[in-house]
């Protein structure tokens, strides 16, 4: 076990993209100190200084923001007197990341630090060579689930739930929570590696399970809606929105399509590109992945860029799943795998909500070039959706530091896609092996790199053990 008084206490500048400002970007910068330390200094741009201001406190700690636009002349910004290139000027040619899964279910804050972060330190070398403008985090980018170890009320969650009415003993199971899921957090913005890139590279992230605990939503929904379930999900939501937009709950009418915050859906434009992700968590139960405030966001994302990129937690075009969850029903020793199928939108229980999300998929596409962006299951693959007229690319890099599963289950699994899915008439799905790779799925870690030169959009993933794949041509 880590030393607790090895774990962080301070992280940042981390940047978060805040939107278009003219030529410029608009961004927020968090730093993250002890409480009672005076505030960081301010963030200094030519002929400018942009002070910072406390949004929130937590576990002992302060998060301050920096809020400042940023023109491609001025180049970076200077903090503590460290310069900080930023890549502002997203016209024309354009680099972006892609990563997502950046943790283990067990022991990840124990796990050798060199070993956990190699492809972060990879991510952060590419990006000093050739500078990417945007970090897009894909889901997981936390794993929280053994945040509920060491509290009476949470300890055997979520196997057993215990009966809790009790307002002092909730919010102290909030506390506990808090600190647990602020150290686990800490432990990824302060390694090396991602702490370079996050002070350099403005992210946008979504959020799937693991930020929340394994399985959120696809679980019983009497453990989900238990006093401890909702205190659980109301401190992940608190501190996904602290670590992963640099925001507070008065911010999300400005930052997500669905003002009142029931859904965390969000979408950006930026010239010539649309980049939204549905929240696929918030509304989620074991019979639905999205609820009515996730529907209307999802009509609101109507690109606007000749190029979409949706970040879809889980992977949008997938193999047929309704086989193996039936012989799983019949298999003793398998049933306990069935959350995890029930968690994708290729689920026999969503198949109409999948169909619906296609279908509006296809609907973009109508006037958009549309590129959906998966991670969620530790293997990279990609997959392609109907007719070339009307062809839909899926992107999958997962995970950026969870190790790979087994080179036996990745083979079995491209099998299993061999059966081919064609949820909506004429338009069937394909799961294709990558660019210079003869399997349909990769079981190596790995991130992904999205370039647009001279108006083209091309997709490169980064593989642990093979180095980048030829380039993908997403318009071909």
């Amino acid at each position: 076990m880590v030393d607790k008084a090895q774990q962080p206490q301070r992280a940042g500048p981390i940047l978060h993209f805040r939107g278009m400002a003219g030529q410029g970007v608009r961004l927020a910068a968090i730093v993250i100190r002890p409480k009672d330390e005076p505030p960081p200094p301010p963030i200094r741009l030519p002929g400018a200084e942009i002070a910072p201001r406390r949004i929130a406190e937590i576990a002992q700690l302060a998060v301050w923001r920096h809020d400042f636009t940023l023109t491609p002349a001025q180049g970076g910004y200077e903090f503590e007197g460290r310069f900080h290139p930023v890549a502002a000027d997203l016209t024309g040619d354009l680099r972006l990341a892609f990563v997502s899964c950046n943790g283990e279910e067990s022991g990840d804050m124990d796990r050798d630090g060199d070993e956990r972060n190699l492809m972060w330190r990879r991510l952060a070398r590419d990006h000093a060579q050739a500078p990417f403008a945007l970090l897009l985090q894909g889901g997981d980018q936390i794993y929280a689930d053994e945040a509920t170890q060491g509290h009476p009320l949470s300890a055997d969650w979520p196997q057993r739930t215990v009966p809790a009415d009790d307002p002092a003993a909730l919010a102290d199971l909030a506390e506990h929570l808090r600190r647990r899921f602020v150290a686990r957090y800490l432990h990824v913005l302060a390694a090396p590696g991602y702490a370079a890139m996050a002070a350099q590279v403005p992210m946008l992230s979504v959020w799937d399970d693991h930020d929340i605990c394994d399985g959120w939503g696809s679980l019983p929904q009497e453990q989900t809606d238990s006093p401890v379930g909702q205190v659980l999900f109301g401190v992940a939501r608190e501190t996904y929105l602290l670590f992963q937009h640099g925001a507070v709950e008065s911010d999300i009418p400005d930052l997500f399509l669905d003002p009142t915050g029931a859904s965390l859906t969000w979408k950006r434009e930026l010239p010539g590109l649309t980049v939204a992700a549905p929240d696929l968590r918030s509304e989620r139960g074991r019979h639905r992945i999205m609820g009515p405030a996730g529907w209307r966001a999802v009509k609101a994302l109507a690109p606007q860029g000749e190029q979409v990129f949706l970040v879809s937690s889980v992977p949008l075009l997938g193999p047929r799943l309704s086989l193996l969850e039936r012989a799983m029903m019949v298999v003793p020793r398998m049933q306990h795998y069935e959350d995890d199928l029930r968690d994708q939108w290729q689920s026999r229980t969503h198949r109409a909500e999948w169909q619906r999300m296609l279908a509006q998929v296809l609907e973009w596409r109508a006037r958009a070039d549309v590129t959906a962006l998966s991670g969620e299951i530790h293997l990279a693959t990609r997959a392609v959706m109907g007719p070339d007229a009307q062809k839909v690319h899926q992107l999958v890099a997962s995970g950026i530091s969870h190790r790979a599963p087994p080179q036996a289950y990745a083979r079995a699994l491209g099998l299993f896609a061999g059966l081919g899915e064609a949820p909506l008439p004429g338009h069937p799905i394909r799961i294709l092996p990558l660019p210079g790779q003869r399997h349909r799925y990769v079981a190596q870690r790995n991130y992904l790199a999205l370039a647009r030169r001279d108006g083209r959009w091309q997709a490169a993933w980064h593989l642990e053990e093979s180095g980048e794949t030829p380039a993908l041509d997403l318009s071909a």
